[in-house]
């Protein structure tokens, strides 16, 4: 009877001790619920019904001996378990592709060793006082801040601090509510979202947008997917919920994970265009705590898993992240390369653009215009974007 009892006893708490560590462990890492919240209700279920039994189970009869042996075992199994759950979340973080998984200080203007593009000789513009406020994507930043260390004069210009710089990068959703807020003068970005547009129009504010290079939209899946290039079509329906599995379009029977970007960032807006008449499926999402531990939901960061895909600009995805393992797709048997963009055979190229508003337009046109001249265009195709002059 007491082997009995001490059996049972040891299930409750060892079952009891690893399934709360698990739930301690997700929560210890700042990301409760994720993709997997059935599951983690699930296991809180579990854990309240074992504690529940537990209190009602009889353990008098049990010797101290057996209960610190029942102890002890619970204890290493709820270690087990706890690290288990950290270090699959340290591997999931380490797979993650974010918009702002970069240092922006390694393009600073006027910083010793950084990496942006340079002029052979003096600018024949420059800027004196009252300096454009810039802000735009995150992609576009070592272009501009290039312009910058060109025309500008020298100074501490902080890419993360747009209370105090007056050339920073927020990305681009938060760069285009700056602009029509009158918070920021000059914006890089991507064409404006339907909504941008919306937003715009009912604060009376027009853009005034002059391209100065081109960039392709790419798609990049895991170095280990089988997959080398898609159809345009195959991306669409991929993206539409039509196509569900790798072996589909030539990959392993694997389900697809298409991963998305927030609403109105600049690769998402891109997406938007690329889908045309086709309705763009819900994105993955995962839940995050926000304030007094309240939960909401986001758009799930990218995952470089091998059953994967996600989406950006070129030169982000090659220059601009470390090495994720990621192979980038050809589209219709293109490669995204300075060539194919240039003379327009990989089929998603688009332009983007200096934005500024239709009323400051003329204050900053010299400045705009120098952009697309000779020597501004030098620093877009040192930056490695595909200048206007090859269109």
């Amino acid at each position: 009877m007491k082997v009995t009892k001490f059996l049972l006893g040891s299930v409750f708490i060892i079952f009891a001790a690893g399934f709360l560590s698990i739930v301690t462990g997700l929560f210890a890492m700042g990301d409760p619920l994720g993709s997997e919240r059935p599951i983690i209700w699930t296991i809180w279920y579990v854990v309240v019904l074992l504690i529940v039994i537990m209190a009602l189970y009889d353990f008098s009869s049990l010797s101290k001996g057996q209960l610190k042996r029942i102890a002890l075992i619970g204890t290493v199994v709820g270690i087990v378990f706890f690290s288990s759950v950290k270090g699959y979340y340290v591997y999931t973080a380490g797979l993650r592709i974010e918009e702002r998984g970069v240092s922006l200080r390694d393009y600073q203007p006027f910083k010793p060793k950084s990496d942006l593009a340079e002029l052979d000789k003096p600018s024949t513009f420059e800027i004196g006082t009252n300096i454009p406020r810039l802000d735009g994507a995150t992609a576009l930043y070592p272009m501009y801040a290039a312009f910058v260390e060109a025309v500008y004069p020298e100074a501490d210009y902080n890419p993360d601090s747009p209370e105090v710089s007056s050339v920073v990068s927020t990305t681009t959703g938060t760069a285009y509510e700056r602009l029509v807020k009158g918070q920021t003068d000059i914006i890089f970005v991507a064409g404006p979202s339907d909504q941008q547009l919306a937003i715009a129009e009912r604060q009376g504010v027009e853009f005034q947008m002059t391209p100065i290079g081109r960039e392709a939209f790419v798609f990049f899946v895991h170095e280990d997917n089988p997959v080398d290039s898609l159809e345009l079509e195959q991306i669409q329906n991929i993206y539409a919920g039509d196509i569900t599995s790798w072996d589909e379009v030539g990959g392993k029977k694997d389900s697809i994970r298409a991963f998305q970007r927030p609403e109105d960032s600049g690769s998402q807006t891109a997406l938007q265009r690329l889908m045309g008449d086709k309705k763009l499926m819900d994105a993955p999402v995962e839940d995050v705590p926000e304030g007094m531990g309240g939960i909401i939901e986001q758009t799930a960061s990218y995952q470089n898993h091998k059953n994967a895909i996600g989406f950006s600009f070129r030169f982000y995805a090659t220059e601009m992240v470390d090495e994720h393992a990621i192979k980038l797709l050809r589209v219709d048997d293109v490669a995204p390369t300075v060539e194919t963009i240039g003379d327009g055979t990989y089929p998603i190229t688009s332009e983007f653009y200096a934005v500024t508003t239709t009323d400051k337009y003329e204050k900053y046109k010299p400045f705009i215009e120098w952009m697309t001249s000779e020597e501004g265009q030098s620093l877009v195709e040192q930056t490695g974007y595909v200048p206007l002059a090859t269109n």
